[in-house]
């Protein structure tokens, strides 16, 4: 693979932290990275000097002449007086870009709802942040650096992103550098993850679901096995390894490997344990809708039915998830639900021991403890709280959602986003209601606080609704799911997500005029297979599956034989060179058959 970009011995310090040390890398053709890592940490900063748009303190970052670099920075700004149009394709004339696929692709995915003739300036913050996207992507850059892209996009969004973002080079070409909290589209894109942390970067193979697991292992030989980090990213590992085939069918030769780690780890809740807690705490009565409609008036004047007789009924302990266009009503149905508005036909029925708590997109419910220590918001409520079945103090708490014994004594007003969102959820917890609703909790956040708060959630006892674009969490902390499909109805999804990408694919794609897409805009699929390939298929997955535990094994032999002869008092080095290359033989056949076993199941459609 040819060498597109690298850093050589980079360093960043500010005054009182240094952020990156004497750090080394490369993007290679054919690379598609992953960079997670706490807030703060380091991940922007990294991109920023690869992207070219900094310099670091020392070191220096070298891309191949011909190279072209395209950067989404976080706080990219458009000129605020173009039109929409000029802003993503310049100039060109409407037959100009339309005749292009890639475009029409793009503009279909990304800009369909966006009026084409507005103003920049008069769009919402995720309608410019959308636009942006689209004006990178329908260039032809080398590499593309995308800095939190799945911000302000929907489930649908993200799922068109990361389908366009597989088949916009072949898998030896071009090069792809993100950084993102959201692990269901690191897993989905990625073939690397670099973990940025105490300022140094760590390599891992594969997406999210291999990094998970490597850093376990990591850990482990580590001799931190027992440490709170640790059983974290262990049982986050039970869940993928558990959790439901799409989320396990790729990775599943590296997740059986993993069966020993997550031997002792139990499944992330009890729901039989935490509805009958729940059922002892609510009764059997929550918070029913019944044939609830609701009119608006939308940002032009026009009257429409935003909900026409749908009928909600909420159960003790019921975790569900609630997935939609932007504009379907998600968060108003949480207002309803929560009380906050009336609907104009039909009625809430609420239990009489029902105590709700709604975590809002804003922030602005701390604005009153602005001047109060973190410490001192959650002691203000009480000292000791009970979780998972223990207690534990104010302290422990605050320190299980990320916040340090140093944090915990920073005043609210000086806390990032991340954190201000982190404590406004830890204040509705220990207020111990009994119906939580969750709107986009994942703002903000980066995947260790994200591990760390479906931890907490595993254990609460209450019935749970989470407004989420973020796939991953929904298949993490809810069990049922539903959709809002922008026609006023509400619709069951026992098929979770992908039933909902199925929905809103069958619906059709709108283009940037407004219209109804064709399949070639919105790229269609790449067609099906016949029963004859598909039971060739499953063949050579069986046979790639026991070949590959074939070495496997022959390779824990090795390494035995490796760390046996590495121990004598009289090692023969030579014979300790011989098996080492041997062990990496064995790793470059495992590599391929691995190789060959996603073609195979490219095939099947897993």
């Amino acid at each position: 693979m040819a060498h597109l970009l690298g850093a050589e011995s980079l360093s960043v310090a500010y005054v009182t932290r240094t952020i990156l040390d004497n750090v080394s890398l490369g993007l290679e053709d054919g690379d598609r990275i992953g960079m997670v890592g706490r807030n703060g940490d380091g991940k922007s900063t990294l991109m920023r000097l690869l992207a070219q748009r900094s310099t670091p303190d020392s070191g220096r970052v070298t891309k191949r002449r011909d190279v072209s670099v395209g950067y989404l920075d976080q706080s990219d700004v458009l000129d605020g007086e173009l039109e929409v149009g000029t802003a993503i394709v310049g100039d060109q004339a409407d037959h100009e870009w339309a005749s292009n696929p890639k475009i029409r692709d793009v503009m279909g995915g990304l800009v369909s709802e966006v009026d084409w003739h507005a103003k920049v300036s008069s769009l919402s913050g995720g309608q410019k942040r959308r636009v942006a996207l689209a004006k990178l992507l329908i260039g032809d850059d080398d590499v593309i650096m995308l800095d939190e892209p799945t911000n302000h996009l929907d489930v649908e969004g993200v799922a068109w992103l990361a389908r366009h973002l597989k088949q916009r080079w072949r898998p030896t070409e071009g090069g792809l550098l993100v950084v993102t909290h959201d692990r269901w589209f690191l897993d989905e894109i990625c073939n690397h993850t670099w973990e940025v942390h105490d300022a140094v970067v760590d390599d891992f193979d594969g997406g999210y679901a291999a990094y998970v697991l490597a850093r376990a292992e990591r850990d482990r030989m580590a001799s931190v096995v027992e440490s709170k980090r640790v059983q974290l990213v262990k049982k986050e590992l039970a869940w993928l390894r558990r959790g439901a085939p799409a989320r396990t069918a790729k990775p599943k030769f590296r997740i059986e490997a993993a069966n020993d780690l997550i031997a002792d780890v139990p499944e992330p809740r009890d729901s039989l344990a935490l509805s009958k807690m729940a059922m002892s705490r609510l009764g059997k009565d929550v918070l029913d809708l019944e044939d609830v409609s609701l009119g608006i008036t939308d940002g032009e004047g026009a009257d429409r039915q935003l909900f026409d007789r749908i009928t909600l009924r909420l159960a003790p302990g019921q975790r569900l998830g609630l997935v939609g266009v932007n504009g379907s009503g998600k968060t108003t149905l949480l207002k309803l639900l929560n009380g906050e508005i009336a609907p104009t036909g039909g009625k809430l029925k609420r239990g009489k021991t029902v105590q709700t708590a709604v975590l809002s997109q804003e922030v602005r419910e701390l604005d009153d403890v602005s001047s109060s220590r973190v410490i001192e918001v959650i002691e203000s409520e009480k000292r000791v709280f009970a979780v998972g079945g223990k207690e534990v103090s104010a302290s422990q708490l605050v320190e299980q959602l990320g916040f340090t014994n140093e944090k915990q004594w920073t005043r609210v007003s000086e806390l990032s986003g991340g954190e201000r969102r982190r404590l406004q959820l830890l204040r509705l917890l220990v207020g111990e209601p009994n119906v939580l609703m969750l709107d986009e909790p994942t703002n903000d956040l980066d995947t260790d606080t994200l591990s760390a708060i479906e931890d907490v959630l595993d254990g609460w006892p209450g019935t749970l609704v989470v407004v989420s674009h973020d796939r991953y969490l929904l298949e993490r902390v809810t069990d049922t799911q539903m959709a809002l499909l922008g026609d006023g109805h509400l619709r069951d999804l026992p098929g979770g997500v992908d039933q909902y990408l199925e929905l809103r694919s069958a619906a059709g794609p709108l283009t940037a005029t407004g219209s109804a897409a064709s399949p070639a805009v919105s790229g269609g699929s790449a067609g099906t297979s016949s029963e004859a390939e598909l039971r060739q298929a499953r063949k050579d997955l069986a046979r790639i599956e026991r070949q590959i535990s074939k070495v496997d094994a022959q390779k824990g032999k090795l390494q035995q034989q490796m760390s046996e002869a590495g121990a004598r008092a009289d090692a023969d080095f030579a014979h300790i060179a011989e098996l080492d290359a041997r062990l990496r033989e064995l790793q470059a056949e495992i590599e391929e058959l691995e190789v060959q076993w996603m073609e195979a199941a490219d095939v099947l459609g897993e």
